[in-house]
């Protein structure tokens, strides 16, 4: 069972650690999109990195072909790890991979056994959903937590579903039973629309994960992608008379709940 490969090992003790992971937990990339921006936001550098060969099937998830420099490489998914300063006196820890296929409870101890070396807390884990939402609306996050009262600080209601999960859940059970105080929020997005990246609902989790853990980034750039995309989600709605029906059929039934 491997371990996080550190290329440094920086004080980091309290320091909160976000997770997304492509694929089934990932609705419209929506979650991958808003970490990503978060890193590059707060120029984070590389931190480590999970060995993901046991976890993976090659055959649904390829590795890729790099050409540097006129020669040829493979580049193996991985589960990788980042970090970068909040303010002066803070430092947060990202990771972004693609959900394992197989030996989720390894991967997970893995990760737990990472969070305990470097001393993280708490774990935020972003994903997102589909669901019957009007895409003109603002994105709604739902989530839940071990502290439940914590949701409150970052805006968003308590999630009541039941049914099946994805990594995220799983690692968010395992984490919490190894006394790790975790949060997870989830974006709600419309099932009829297929497009990815979704911006509008990267910007809605960075936004709720910003008023949590009080991160101040500049997300101007974000606006501007989640407009457009709503501007041509608009225009597609529009043109087809069936999905533009079935659009108000959402809106009657919310205004009538």
């Amino acid at each position: 069972m491997g371990d996080v490969r550190l290329a440094v090992e920086p004080n980091l003790q309290g320091a909160p650690l976000v997770l997304a992971f492509e694929g089934w937990n990932d609705a419209g990339e929506a979650a991958s999109t808003a970490l990503r921006f978060l890193e590059g936001a707060l120029g984070c550098v590389p931190l480590g990195e999970l060995d993901c060969q046991e976890h993976l099937d090659f055959t649904v998830q390829r590795p890729e072909v790099r050409l540097r420099d006129g020669r040829r490489s493979i580049e193996w998914p991985s589960l990788r790890f980042a970090f970068g300063s909040l303010d002066a006196a803070r430092e947060l820890v990202t990771g972004l991979g693609v959900e394992p296929h197989l030996k989720w409870q390894e991967f997970c101890a893995a990760v737990l056994r990472f969070v305990e070396r470097l001393r993280l807390s708490p774990v935020v884990l972003l994903g997102a959903h589909l669901a019957d939402v009007v895409y003109s609306r603002p994105v709604e996050v739902s989530g839940f937590a071990s502290r439940p009262e914590r949701l409150g600080s970052f805006g968003v209601r308590p999630s009541p579903y039941e049914g099946p999960t994805g990594i995220v859940g799983v690692l968010a059970e395992r984490l919490q039973a190894g006394g790790v105080e975790i949060v997870s929020l989830w974006a709600g997005l419309p099932h009829y629309i297929g497009a990815a990246p979704n911006p509008r609902g990267a910007l809605a989790l960075l936004q709720r994960l910003g008023e949590g853990l009080a991160v101040k980034v500049d997300d101007s750039a974000l606006r501007q992608e989640a407009a457009a995309f709503e501007e041509r989600i608009s225009n597609l709605v529009a043109g087809d008379p069936e999905l533009l029906e079935y659009v108000r059929q959402l809106k009657r039934r919310d205004f009538a709940q």
